[in-house]
């Protein structure tokens, strides 16, 4: 088909020319003296993004070693962790923990808010003896758009007197929505390269508070890959413990340097803005997010609930091959019953403004149940908002 392809799933998201072009240089010596000064450039760089005064860990892998690397490094087998169920992503870390030798107790949510922190908090009153070990919670559900207030669940546990680890996955929300690892008293953030850090997959990370650090030492399990003091010793002189990802991070320096020229409350401030927008279209074409809860709506996607007795995938499939634009589909659950339109990450007005006018054809095409005027509302929204 002519044209650029329209590649709005929640993740992986579409890379900068810039940062392509970075990922595409000649590969160097890793443990030469530039690549040590990529790799202390890169670290303070997620530090900053991060807000962490901590360290990060960086990992050649997915988001989902990071997952793991979050909780081999402060659980032992036979430990508990809490898991408040906000949807898939929510659903597969606590699938992980058990795998790993963990009794994961799970609160269960509707999938259309963000977690709880009063049930969270009454999960922890009902620990007297301390068992748990640690709170995981997703900051931002790709499957449902809902986003998680991790600092009321921080002062919820607070307010518990419980001692448990704040675990907190950020892989679609670092960069697109507001987020402090220290102001919202996390003891690890977890995120990942793909999503609003503008990159390919294949990198991950793990950001370490003071507490977590400690808790790390008492870990009574075997570690090798994913340990925090073998990555620690190695970049004391910015090497790793193993070959990293080193293209990889000659790109996500060029994508630290894209955050720095634009600024983060501009980039918070833009991706707010899409997010809006694409509401407003939902709205209009008389749909319904998933999201239901005004103050958990996601700025990095929007998640649709597709008319009743219709199918979502025939229609995400109908789209590609008449638009050749793709659409996230529906996760667990929520499969066949929701298209997640992805506004994070590299992204502009025309491109929201194409995406959606793909969206409202591809209604029409189906015959979908829906109202036309989704488009003029999202425009109407970013004119508005340009003044």
């Amino acid at each position: 088909m002519t044209g650029r392809h329209f590649l709005q799933i929640p993740g992986p998201t579409n890379v900068p020319d810039r940062v392509l072009h970075a990922i595409a240089r000649p590969t160097i010596d890793h443990r030469g003296p530039d690549f040590a000064e990529l790799t202390h450039g890169v670290l303070a760089g997620m530090k900053k993004l991060c807000d962490c005064s901590g360290d990060v860990f960086l990992y050649p892998a997915s988001g989902t070693g990071a997952w793991e690397a979050a909780l081999v490094n402060t659980t032992s087998p036979g430990d508990t962790v809490l898991m408040y169920e906000t949807g898939h992503f929510a659903k597969l870390w606590g699938e992980l923990a058990q795998s790993l030798g963990l009794e994961t107790r799970i609160l269960p949510g509707s999938w259309r808010s963000g977690a709880d922190p009063d049930a969270i908090s009454d999960a922890l009153k009902q620990d007297p003896d301390h068992r748990i070990r640690a709170v995981c919670v997703v900051h931002n559900e790709t499957s449902t758009g809902c986003v998680s207030h991790i600092d009321e669940v921080r002062a919820a546990m607070d307010a518990a007197g419980h001692p448990a680890l704040l675990l907190v996955d950020t892989i679609s929300s670092l960069g697109s929505v507001p987020y402090s690892h220290d102001r919202f008293g996390a003891d690890v953030t977890i995120g990942c390269s793909q999503k609003g850090l503008m990159l390919p997959p294949g990198l991950s990370f793990n950001a370490v508070g003071p507490k977590a650090k400690a808790a790390a030492k008492e870990v009574r399990r075997a570690r090798s890959y994913w340990s925090w003091p073998a990555i620690e010793a190695a970049n004391r002189s910015g090497a790793f413990p193993y070959t990293p990802s080193t293209n990889l991070l000659f790109g996500l320096r060029e994508a630290l340097a894209i955050f720095d020229e634009e600024g983060l409350p501009a980039i918070l401030a833009r991706h707010a803005r899409h997010a809006a927008a694409t509401r407003a279209a939902v709205a209009a074409w008389g749909l319904e997010t998933v999201c239901n809860s005004s103050s958990h709506h996601s700025s990095s996607l929007t998640a649709v609930m597709f008319p009743e007795g219709h199918s979502a995938d025939a229609f995400r499939a109908a789209v590609l091959k008449t638009f050749n634009m793709s659409l996230g589909n529906g996760l667990s659950r929520l499969a066949d019953r929701v298209f997640r339109i992805g506004h994070l990450g590299d992204f502009n007005d025309l491109m929201l403004a194409g995406t959606l006018s793909g969206v409202e054809m591809g209604l029409a095409l189906c015959q979908a149940p829906h109202r036309a005027g989704g488009v003029q509302a999202a425009l109407a929204h970013l004119q508005k908002s340009l003044i």
